[in-house]
């Protein structure tokens, strides 16, 4: 819910009060009456709109940033304000009540899933200095400290602000508060131009290489030269009379270098002007508190790796395996059927089409009855399903409620978008007639913005059946069909025949409910809107999904990925925000996989407990991810903005380089285990045995292996 814009400012006589809902950084919700003031916009370039506003719950003053509805409907805008809403509650988070937060604007709450998404902000401290014609030397080097304190701890996030200007640096006189968080990047993103000149340096303004917290050395060095002279210094090099102002020129002469590796970094500038700001800003910063679950994570992965190869799944006869009554069945011209108008099965007669392109096009549309089990129920199985080979099916495994629809629907579509051409995969539809349906029926009111309906539950003689079907090529040009099924949680639980196909099985994906695992505030709210509450047990569904599989060598040999479903629940969460923020990659990085697994494993440890990891102890082969099937939640049954997936393909980019369609260094099992370190591989200090070492019991490691104004 968002205010009306009013045309007078808050106060006594004034137009009442709107109510205003939104969420503060320590995940509690608030509901307020609201006035707000007149409105401005920031910076000419940039969709934010700026008023003053009152909480009247408490007479709190501040100020609002906020999208109107017809720039929220550009994802790129929305971007801009989760982009500003994730760095404000990070720094919060990190700088909490400490000296350095006021280097920054305070966040007092947000509300972005919404029709006119807002920020709120305490009011700003001082004045922009594009107000400020020249600045005396001592306030010169108390504003070159506070401003090189700001950059240093917004790289010790990991972070680069691509906008400071003189808009954007504020001024009260003692102090510098930094606004613009907007235009904060990640250090190693692709650069994109962003900013005026000069305060933009040349090579983000070109969009060259990648971003580098010296990028950011460079702006602050042109503030600070506009305000020792005056005026603005020049886009691409140093000014010629830079040596006319000492402290400035002792400070900061090699900030001007045109390529960043020749800048100076803030932490180095820093201790020009406070010596040994930089190891007080380091120590003020609370520690690394994932270590250990990062450590368990490698742990897992080592023990993985010792245990014995599984053996090769046996090939029964030379038909396939029906993904529903687990018999062999082979190609049988004489039980073809199609549909007809009303969607019911006639039987297909082959004999009177000669014309070869006709017929392949008709069989394409066929279905075949499968009769290899007379007791189980009537099922048709796709022909193209039963002529190329040995097929791959995909069970998306979680409780009702999870996303695994939304997830599952929008990894299809983004198939159909060309997302596997990157990895040298093609694919089409086994079935067109299905395909359409599902396009028609799923993908296009998700994208619409539609609240896609829960799974329809099982009877209790019914059985699993696939929702979607495509053929994937892989690069060598070999053809495999893929199935995707997607029972509801309750089906796994209850329904003996809904778990019997997972014998056959191929591969699974966990889809993880963070509002059921993980119990932070942030996830209150929607918890109390879908009436659910935190299990520290586990999943249900995973658990029986689990107990059914057989454990070779000591693990279930059925690749898998968890999920962590509703990822933009927690878009501003270490390592969600990381993660979920990263461009769409175009290969596969075993090390980057891995890094990823390694961070979900360690958030879902340190906050859910080892229960909701369950998957990747019981699996050999799993790999873990971050995901969004809309980029936000709904609100009044709809997506505001339409379903934004986000990394919704990775999950099964992974399944897929498990089973070799697509080629990873290492092979597919480095992927999900990685490789065995030196140390580990060889085997130390044991004994010999006929000619081989043989490891000594006990430990077996060595210790350490290791624009506008807010005015």
């Amino acid at each position: 819910m968002t205010s009306t814009t009013h045309s007078r400012p808050p106060g006594p006589g004034g137009p009442p009060p709107d109510k205003l809902a939104f969420t503060a950084p320590s995940g509690r919700r608030r509901v307020t009456p609201v006035r707000v003031g007149r409105e401005f916009r920031r910076d000419r370039l940039l969709p934010q709109l700026l008023r003053k506003a009152v909480l009247d719950d408490e007479g709190q003053q501040c100020v609002q940033v906020r999208l109107s509805a017809k720039d929220a409907a550009n994802p790129a805008a929305r971007a801009l304000l989760d982009t500003e809403a994730g760095t404000a509650v990070q720094l919060g988070q990190v700088l909490g009540d400490t000296e350095y937060a006021a280097l920054f604007p305070r966040l007092i709450g947000y509300e972005l899933d919404t029709a006119e998404p807002f920020l709120l902000y305490d009011p700003p401290r001082g004045t922009a200095v594009s107000r400020i014609h020249v600045m005396g030397a001592a306030d010169q080097e108390i504003f070159t400290r506070d401003l090189m304190l700001a950059l240093c701890l917004l790289e010790g996030q990991g972070l680069v602000p691509r906008g400071v200007s003189p808009a954007t640096v504020l001024w009260d006189g003692a102090r510098v508060q930094l606004w613009g968080l907007e235009s904060v990047t990640r250090i190693g993103r692709p650069r994109r131009p962003w900013g005026r000149a000069p305060f933009c340096p040349p090579e983000q303004r070109g969009g060259e290489g990648t971003a580098d917290p010296r990028d950011a050395v460079w702006s602050a060095a042109q503030v600070l030269y506009r305000l020792a002279t005056g005026r603005p210094g020049p886009a691409d090099r140093p000014p010629a009379d830079l040596g006319e102002h000492r402290k400035l020129d002792r400070t900061l002469r090699d900030a001007f270098a045109p390529r960043a590796a020749d800048r100076p970094m803030p932490a180095q500038v820093l201790d020009l002007v406070a010596p040994g700001a930089a190891r007080r800003v380091r120590a003020a910063v609370p520690p690394d508190e994932t270590r250990p679950h990062h450590e368990a994570f490698e742990e897992a992965l080592r023990l993985k790796r010792q245990a014995p190869a599984a053996r090769p799944r046996e090939q029964t006869g030379s038909g396939v395996l029906c993904p529903y009554c687990l018999e062999t069945i082979q190609l049988d011209l004489t039980k073809l059927f199609v549909t007809d108008s009303r969607m019911q099965y006639k039987p297909l007669d082959l004999k009177g089409i000669n014309n070869p392109v006709r017929r392949t096009d008709v069989m394409r549309g066929a279905v075949q009855k499968c009769t290899a089990d007379p007791e189980f129920p009537t099922h048709y199985i796709p022909v193209p399903y039963l002529t190329y080979g040995r097929p791959l099916t995909v069970a998306m495994v979680g409780q009702s409620s999870t996303g695994k629809s939304h997830l599952l629907t929008q990894m299809i579509a983004a198939i159909t978008d060309g997302g596997l051409e990157p990895y040298g995969l093609k694919w089409q539809s086994v079935n067109p007639e299905q395909h359409a349906r599902f396009v028609r029926d799923r993908v296009q009111p998700l994208r619409g913005g539609k609240v896609l309906d829960h799974t329809a539950a099982l009877g209790m003689d019914d059985f699993a059946r696939f929702v979607e079907s495509l053929l994937i090529t892989d690069p060598r040009g070999q053809v495999r069909p893929v199935a995707f099924f997607d029972l509801g949680g309750e089906d796994l639980v209850r329904t003996d025949a809904a778990l019997r196909f997972l014998l056959g099985v191929d591969a699974l994906v966990f889809v993880v409910d963070p509002a059921l695992a993980l119990p932070l505030p942030q996830l209150d709210h929607a918890r109390e809107r879908w009436g659910v509450e935190v299990n520290r047990d586990g999943d249900l569904a995973f658990g029986t999904v689990l107990d059914r599989l057989p454990k070779d060598g000591g693990y279930v040999d059925v690749p898998a990925a968890m999920v962590l479903g509703k990822a933009d629940l927690l878009r501003f969460q270490p390592p969600v925000d990381r993660w979920l923020t990263r461009p769409p990659a175009t290969s596969l990085d075993p090390a980057l996989t891995r890094d990823e697994s390694r961070d979900l494993y360690g958030l879902l440890r340190r906050h859910a407990g080892q229960a909701w990891l369950r998957p990747f102890d019981a699996i050999r082969r799993c790999t873990l991810h971050i995901a969004s099937a809309t980029g936000g939640q709904e609100d009044h049954g709809r997506y505001p903005a339409g379903a934004g997936p986000r990394r919704v393909l990775e999950p099964l980019l992974a399944l897929l380089a498990m089973h070799g369609l697509i080629q990873v260094p290492g092979g597919a099992d480095a992927l999900a285990v990685g490789e065995a370190p030196a140390l580990e591989a060889v085997p130390w200090g044991g004994e010999e045995a006929d000619g081989e070492f043989v490891r000594p019991r006990g430990p077996e490691e060595p210790e350490g292996s290791e624009g506008g104004e807010l005015q």
